[in-house]
């Protein structure tokens, strides 16, 4: 019993761990834009999110019933089965959140879950018709609904707004952005902190310490929700960066559609107790409201990116879940082997992305948001003609003008045009030429 016990408490330590990388991983979904237009300060929008992800957490239980009671088969699951869902779920949130893709926290658990599951009592253990309804269609609907949404909504308010006064439009949209991030906060709170309630659940009832088909226990609700509300407050900038600049250039009203669509469809999808990925919507929305400004673009080698790791994450969690798994079966030491693994592993992720720091300092500013330059754009680049005076090849034309250290001296009213830089990309090209006006 006392052996029991102690992998018992495992696994909600680790599940409470999970919880806190999904509350940084998705910091994005509810405040990447309303950073990256400046509605709110990089700080003062990871706090306010924070606070509404703990009240998210005790407005409903219907997600987490989803996850404790559908899923999978509750009579044959060990608390072993669940540590190592949690290891794949914990690993590639680590992994996405190290190269700022804003993937699906919801979908690594639900794969790490589905991947231990098999590997401990078969094919059998998972309800593939909740699986379907509750998880695949919600992912693949979600995204696109919420970007739908927010395009129409985008186009509505720039026709509404077309005789509005600039700046006390974009004041407005900049005020109603800060409460529909509210929104989106508090309803990654109902949905995401759930799916941790309803894992210790799981693992509570798999230890014999709850009934079968119980709800989360008060202290569960808590604890998930100061572990998501943690999580979030410190920000996960990399994906923020992702979200809000490297995905689309968002102004004010963008940014409000894309929040109140994503909000709406989350909120919906808690009510109903599927088990939506919030990164999914979000991103469907941020896109959506790109595309709804006359003008605006969506950067599809980014969004590429991402829709290759939405694709990867659940059989990639599962696939890492079953080998944990198959280690925890070994014995204790198996078990304990697989958590000084996870340990290293994930310190050395973090030491890996010290290399390249991103926090609220430098998370909305800085070229490794843009999308390079394509071969169009180069090409047309190669073929401009050069500026009046100064000829193709050679120095500056001075046309009889008085010359200083090589160049002509025009009362100091120069224009700097950059040069063509011959340096890596991630290098700043910080050659120029003076010619005079």
């Amino acid at each position: 019993m006392e052996s029991f016990s102690l992998i018992l408490a495992i696994v909600v330590v680790t599940a409470l761990a999970f919880d806190f990388t999904n509350g940084f991983h998705d910091t994005a979904n509810a405040m990447a834009t309303t950073i990256s237009t400046g509605a709110l300060k990089p700080k003062i929008a990871v706090a306010m999110s924070a606070v509404l992800n703990l009240v998210g957490a005790f407005l409903s239980v219907e997600v987490a019933n989803t996850i404790s009671k559908g899923l999978v088969d509750e009579t044959g699951i060990r608390p072993e089965v669940i540590f190592a869902a949690l290891v794949g779920a914990i690993l590639w949130n680590l992994l996405t959140w190290l190269v700022g893709l804003p993937s699906s926290s919801s979908h690594a658990l639900m794969g790490g879950l589905i991947g231990a599951a098999i590997a401990s009592a078969g094919v059998g253990a998972v309800h593939g018709d909740v699986l379907v309804t509750k998880v695949l269609l919600p992912a693949i609907a979600a995204p696109v609904v919420a970007g739908i949404a927010a395009l129409v909504a985008t186009r509505l308010m720039y026709r509404l707004g077309r005789k509005a006064d600039g700046k006390a439009a974009d004041k407005g949209y900049r005020v109603g952005q800060i409460a529909s991030a509210g929104l989106v906060s508090l309803a990654h709170g109902t949905n995401d902190a759930q799916k941790t309630m309803g894992i210790i659940t799981l693992a509570l009832v798999a230890g014999g310490a709850l009934t079968p088909d119980s709800d989360p226990p008060l202290w569960v609700i808590l604890s998930a929700g100061l572990a998501i509300a943690l999580g979030t407050y410190l920000g996960g900038w990399r994906i923020i960066r992702t979200m809000g600049k490297g995905l689309t250039d968002l102004q004010p009203q963008q940014g409000f559609a894309a929040q109140t669509s994503a909000a709406t469809v989350i909120l919906a999808s808690s009510h109903l107790g599927f088990s939506l990925s919030t990164t999914h919507s979000v991103s469907g929305s941020v896109m959506g409201a790109g595309l709804g400004r006359k003008g605006g673009v969506v950067r599809w080698s980014t969004a590429t990116r991402m829709f290759v790791a939405w694709g990867l994450t659940l059989p990639a969690a599962a696939l890492v879940a079953a080998l944990a798994e198959w280690v925890c079966g070994l014995g204790d030491w198996g078990t304990a082997l697989v958590a000084v693994l996870l340990v290293a592993a994930s310190f050395a992720i973090w030491r890996i992305s010290r290399r390249e720091v991103v926090d609220h300092t430098n998370v909305t500013g800085g070229d490794d948001a843009q999308e390079p330059a394509g071969v169009v754009t180069a090409a047309v680049a190669a073929v401009a003609p050069p500026p009046v005076g100064t000829p193709a090849d050679g120095p500056p034309a001075t046309d009889g003008l008085p010359v200083d250290d090589g160049l002509p001296v025009t009362g100091g009213l120069s224009a700097t045009i950059p040069a063509q830089s011959s340096e890596a990309p991630d290098a700043p090209a910080a050659r120029s030429a003076a010619t005079p006006v």
